[in-house]
Protein backbone atom coordinates (compact mmCIF):
# COMPACT_ATOMS: atom_id res chain seq x y z
CA UNK A 1 0.00 0.00 0.00
CA UNK A 2 1.36 3.39 -0.96
CA UNK A 3 2.04 6.01 1.65
CA UNK A 4 -0.58 8.80 1.38
CA UNK A 5 2.13 11.29 2.18
CA UNK A 6 4.11 10.39 -0.93
CA UNK A 7 1.45 9.07 -3.29
CA UNK A 8 1.39 11.15 -6.46
CA UNK A 9 4.19 13.30 -5.10
CA UNK A 10 7.85 12.21 -5.46
CA UNK A 11 8.90 14.61 -2.70
CA UNK A 12 7.75 13.62 0.83
CA UNK A 13 5.73 16.24 2.69
CA UNK A 14 8.34 16.34 5.43
CA UNK A 15 11.02 17.31 2.90
CA UNK A 16 8.75 19.90 1.31
CA UNK A 17 8.00 21.38 4.73
CA UNK A 18 11.69 21.48 5.68
CA UNK A 19 12.75 23.16 2.42
CA UNK A 20 9.89 25.66 2.65
CA UNK A 21 10.95 26.55 6.19
CA UNK A 22 14.58 26.86 5.11
CA UNK A 23 13.79 29.23 2.25
CA UNK A 24 11.28 31.23 4.29
CA UNK A 25 13.76 31.62 7.12
CA UNK A 26 16.54 32.77 4.80
CA UNK A 27 14.27 35.30 3.09
CA UNK A 28 13.51 36.93 6.43
CA UNK A 29 16.93 36.83 8.07
CA UNK A 30 19.10 38.08 5.20
CA UNK A 31 17.77 41.63 5.58
CA UNK A 32 20.29 43.95 7.26
CA UNK A 33 19.31 44.62 10.84
CA UNK A 34 20.59 45.28 14.34
CA UNK A 35 21.46 41.63 14.96
CA UNK A 36 23.32 41.18 11.70
CA UNK A 37 25.42 44.33 11.97
CA UNK A 38 26.49 43.36 15.50
CA UNK A 39 27.42 39.84 14.39
CA UNK A 40 29.40 41.33 11.50
CA UNK A 41 31.26 43.61 13.88
CA UNK A 42 32.09 40.75 16.26
CA UNK A 43 33.23 38.64 13.33
CA UNK A 44 35.53 41.39 12.05
CA UNK A 45 37.07 41.78 15.49
CA UNK A 46 37.20 38.02 16.06
CA UNK A 47 35.72 38.51 19.52
CA UNK A 48 33.14 36.18 21.11
CA UNK A 49 31.98 35.12 17.64
CA UNK A 50 30.72 31.71 18.72
CA UNK A 51 28.88 33.10 21.74
CA UNK A 52 27.23 35.84 19.67
CA UNK A 53 26.15 33.51 16.85
CA UNK A 54 24.98 30.81 19.25
CA UNK A 55 22.92 33.27 21.29
CA UNK A 56 21.18 34.58 18.16
CA UNK A 57 20.61 31.08 16.79
CA UNK A 58 19.18 29.72 20.04
CA UNK A 59 16.93 32.75 20.43
CA UNK A 60 15.57 32.30 16.92
CA UNK A 61 15.13 28.56 17.49
CA UNK A 62 13.08 29.16 20.63
CA UNK A 63 10.82 31.73 18.96
CA UNK A 64 10.36 29.69 15.77
CA UNK A 65 9.50 26.60 17.82
CA UNK A 66 6.95 28.64 19.75
CA UNK A 67 5.41 29.94 16.55
CA UNK A 68 5.21 26.49 14.94
CA UNK A 69 3.74 24.69 17.97
CA UNK A 70 1.19 27.17 19.29
CA UNK A 71 -1.86 28.57 17.55
CA UNK A 72 -2.11 31.61 19.82
CA UNK A 73 1.11 33.27 20.95
CA UNK A 74 1.63 35.63 23.85
CA UNK A 75 1.74 38.51 21.39
CA UNK A 76 -1.80 37.74 20.25
CA UNK A 77 -3.09 37.19 23.75
CA UNK A 78 -1.39 40.28 25.16
CA UNK A 79 -1.11 43.26 22.78
CA UNK A 80 0.20 45.25 25.74
CA UNK A 81 3.29 43.03 25.77
CA UNK A 82 4.01 43.92 22.14
CA UNK A 83 3.55 47.63 22.90
CA UNK A 84 5.99 47.40 25.83
CA UNK A 85 8.56 45.61 23.70
CA UNK A 86 8.08 48.22 21.00
CA UNK A 87 9.00 51.14 23.25
CA UNK A 88 11.87 49.28 24.89
CA UNK A 89 13.16 48.35 21.46
CA UNK A 90 12.97 51.95 20.22
CA UNK A 91 14.90 53.19 23.25
CA UNK A 92 17.56 50.48 22.91
CA UNK A 93 18.02 51.06 19.18
CA UNK A 94 18.33 54.82 19.66
CA UNK A 95 20.93 54.49 22.43
CA UNK A 96 22.95 51.89 20.54
CA UNK A 97 22.69 53.88 17.30
CA UNK A 98 23.82 57.10 18.98
CA UNK A 99 26.84 55.33 20.47
CA UNK A 100 27.86 54.14 17.00
CA UNK A 101 27.28 57.56 15.41
CA UNK A 102 29.38 59.16 18.12
CA UNK A 103 32.15 56.65 17.47
CA UNK A 104 31.97 57.45 13.75
CA UNK A 105 32.09 61.21 14.44
CA UNK A 106 34.98 61.25 16.89
CA UNK A 107 36.92 58.16 15.90
CA UNK A 108 38.00 57.89 19.54
CA UNK A 109 36.43 54.47 19.95
CA UNK A 110 37.50 53.12 16.58
CA UNK A 111 38.63 49.53 17.18
CA UNK A 112 41.51 47.72 15.60
CA UNK A 113 41.94 44.03 15.07
CA UNK A 114 44.04 43.98 18.25
CA UNK A 115 41.52 45.86 20.40
CA UNK A 116 40.97 44.09 23.74
CA UNK A 117 37.61 42.29 23.68
CA UNK A 118 34.61 43.48 25.63
CA UNK A 119 33.66 41.36 28.62
CA UNK A 120 31.64 38.24 27.96
CA UNK A 121 28.78 39.62 30.03
CA UNK A 122 28.60 42.86 28.07
CA UNK A 123 28.73 41.04 24.74
CA UNK A 124 25.98 38.66 25.84
CA UNK A 125 23.73 41.47 27.13
CA UNK A 126 24.16 43.45 23.91
CA UNK A 127 23.33 40.40 21.81
CA UNK A 128 20.26 39.61 23.91
CA UNK A 129 19.14 43.23 23.80
CA UNK A 130 19.44 43.47 20.01
CA UNK A 131 17.49 40.21 19.72
CA UNK A 132 14.76 40.19 22.37
CA UNK A 133 14.00 43.92 22.47
CA UNK A 134 13.18 43.98 18.76
CA UNK A 135 9.42 43.45 18.30
CA UNK A 136 9.93 42.53 14.66
CA UNK A 137 11.71 39.34 15.68
CA UNK A 138 8.47 38.14 17.31
CA UNK A 139 6.39 39.10 14.31
CA UNK A 140 8.79 37.35 11.92
CA UNK A 141 9.34 34.18 13.93
CA UNK A 142 6.30 33.56 16.13
CA UNK A 143 3.61 35.00 13.90
CA UNK A 144 4.82 35.02 10.29
CA UNK A 145 6.74 31.73 10.25
CA UNK A 146 4.21 30.18 12.60
CA UNK A 147 1.42 31.09 10.18
CA UNK A 148 3.35 29.75 7.19
CA UNK A 149 3.88 26.45 8.99
CA UNK A 150 0.17 25.88 9.67
CA UNK A 151 -0.77 24.46 6.22
CA UNK A 152 1.77 21.66 6.71
CA UNK A 153 -0.28 20.25 9.57
CA UNK A 154 1.56 17.41 11.34
CA UNK A 155 4.69 18.29 9.33
CA UNK A 156 4.85 21.88 10.58
CA UNK A 157 7.67 20.90 12.94
CA UNK A 158 9.76 20.05 9.88
CA UNK A 159 8.97 23.54 8.56
CA UNK A 160 10.22 24.93 11.87
CA UNK A 161 13.34 22.78 11.67
CA UNK A 162 14.05 24.22 8.23
CA UNK A 163 13.64 27.79 9.47
CA UNK A 164 15.87 27.09 12.48
CA UNK A 165 18.50 25.59 10.17
CA UNK A 166 18.37 28.77 8.06
CA UNK A 167 19.04 30.92 11.14
CA UNK A 168 21.97 28.78 12.27
CA UNK A 169 23.53 28.70 8.82
CA UNK A 170 23.17 32.44 8.31
CA UNK A 171 24.39 33.59 11.73
CA UNK A 172 27.48 31.37 11.80
CA UNK A 173 28.30 32.07 8.15
CA UNK A 174 28.07 35.81 8.78
CA UNK A 175 30.06 35.67 12.00
CA UNK A 176 32.91 33.50 10.80
CA UNK A 177 32.79 34.69 7.19
CA UNK A 178 33.38 38.27 8.30
CA UNK A 179 37.08 37.47 8.68
CA UNK A 180 37.33 37.57 4.88
CA UNK A 181 36.64 41.31 5.09
CA UNK A 182 39.36 42.00 7.66
CA UNK A 183 41.88 43.39 5.13
CA UNK A 184 39.36 46.14 4.35
CA UNK A 185 39.24 47.14 8.01
CA UNK A 186 42.93 47.77 8.56
CA UNK A 187 42.06 51.44 8.11
CA UNK A 188 40.29 53.40 10.89
CA UNK A 189 38.24 55.08 8.16
CA UNK A 190 36.58 51.75 7.31
CA UNK A 191 35.55 51.26 10.94
CA UNK A 192 34.12 54.77 11.08
CA UNK A 193 32.12 54.08 7.92
CA UNK A 194 30.80 50.86 9.46
CA UNK A 195 29.88 52.72 12.65
CA UNK A 196 28.13 55.37 10.59
CA UNK A 197 26.17 52.77 8.61
CA UNK A 198 25.27 50.92 11.81
CA UNK A 199 24.09 54.11 13.53
CA UNK A 200 21.95 55.08 10.55
CA UNK A 201 20.53 51.55 10.35
CA UNK A 202 19.57 51.65 14.03
CA UNK A 203 17.94 55.04 13.56
CA UNK A 204 15.96 53.79 10.58
CA UNK A 205 14.77 50.73 12.50
CA UNK A 206 13.77 52.86 15.49
CA UNK A 207 11.81 55.19 13.20
CA UNK A 208 10.04 52.26 11.53
CA UNK A 209 9.10 50.87 14.94
CA UNK A 210 7.81 54.24 16.11
CA UNK A 211 5.67 54.70 13.00
CA UNK A 212 4.39 51.12 12.85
Amino acid sequence: MSNPETAGNPIPMTTTAFLSGLLSGLSLIIAIGAQNTFILRQGLLGQAVFLTCLTCALSDALLIALGCTTTATLLVLSPRLLATLKFLGIAFLILYGLSRLNAARTGTHTPTLTTPPATTGRTLLTTLGLTWLNPHVYLDTCLFLGTLSAPFGPCRLFFGAGAITASCLFFFTLGYGARLLRPLFDSPTAWRMLDLATGLCMGLMATRLALS
